[in-house]
């Protein structure tokens, strides 16, 4: 189990949770959406993503902006500076052609995708690993009280629940389901971020891989997911939204 909570120096310093959240049902949030008309397959999956959906998960902040266009951005936690400078130029592309731009708020691809989004005047849905009253990782707390003060941010696990490794990977398959399209913008072959590109194939959901992840000669996912049709190397910010958007 990982820590709870951030309880590290004065009380100034800790995090603050949201002063109110509510729950809605995941087929709820997206009504309305480019994502509302689920196929009987997608319906049958969100089992797979949120257990009960009926109970639905937990969202602090402005929900309306599931209903608009959302793509999200990931990627390591561990990112190269080529790959930090590539998350932050696709999220600011995303956020200045109106885009909604969704991430984990890890470390790394999440937090300079988030941040460039935010600095952009665009708009941001942050999904985490833990109940919304936690922040993890703590350096990331300041940017998740902005994000559900002034954005969305949405966990799928309540208040009080232990928070386990497994949280992440079910964390990634909820962003999937709530985004239109998923770019992975660096990624080794055991990365957490490959649970959310094999939930876009099981959901039919678009995913984009940087073109420097495509031609890495020394990883293996790539090549399985491009196999996929609906999985296409990233060239350039544009040619994602129109395949994506202009069907």
């Amino acid at each position: 189990m990982l820590s709870k909570t951030d309880t590290s120096g004065d009380e100034a310093e800790r995090y603050t949770p949201p002063p109110k959240w509510e729950r809605a049902p995941v087929s709820a949030l997206l009504m309305g959406s480019p994502r509302e008309d689920l196929s009987p397959k997608q319906l049958a999956l969100l089992a797979n993503v949120i257990r009960d959906d009926r109970a639905g998960v937990f969202v602090a902040g402005e929900v309306a902006l599931l209903k608009k266009r959302c793509i999200s951005v990931i990627g390591a936690r561990k990112v190269s500076r080529e790959g930090a400078a590539r998350a932050r130029r696709v999220a600011r592309e995303l956020a200045t052609a109106g885009v909604v731009v969704v991430s984990g708020l890890a470390e790394g691809v999440d937090t300079e995708a988030m941040t460039s989004a935010i600095n952009a005047g665009g708009r941001v849905v942050g999904v985490i690993g833990t109940p919304l009253d936690q922040a993890y990782p703590a350096k990331n707390k300041r940017l998740q009280e902005e994000v559900y003060r002034d954005h969305l941010l949405v966990s799928q696990f309540a208040s009080g629940s232990p928070v386990y490794p497994s949280n992440f990977p079910e964390r990634n398959r909820l962003m999937a389901l709530l985004s239109d399209a998923t770019v992975v913008i660096e990624a080794s072959d055991t990365s957490g971020s490959l649970h959310q590109a094999a939930e876009c194939q099981r959901l039919g959901r678009w995913l984009f891989i940087a073109r420097s992840v495509a031609d890495n000669p020394s990883l293996e996912w790539p090549k399985k997911f491009l196999a996929y049709d609906r999985c296409q190397v990233l060239e350039r910010t544009d040619d994602m939204l129109a395949a994506v958007y202009d069907q």
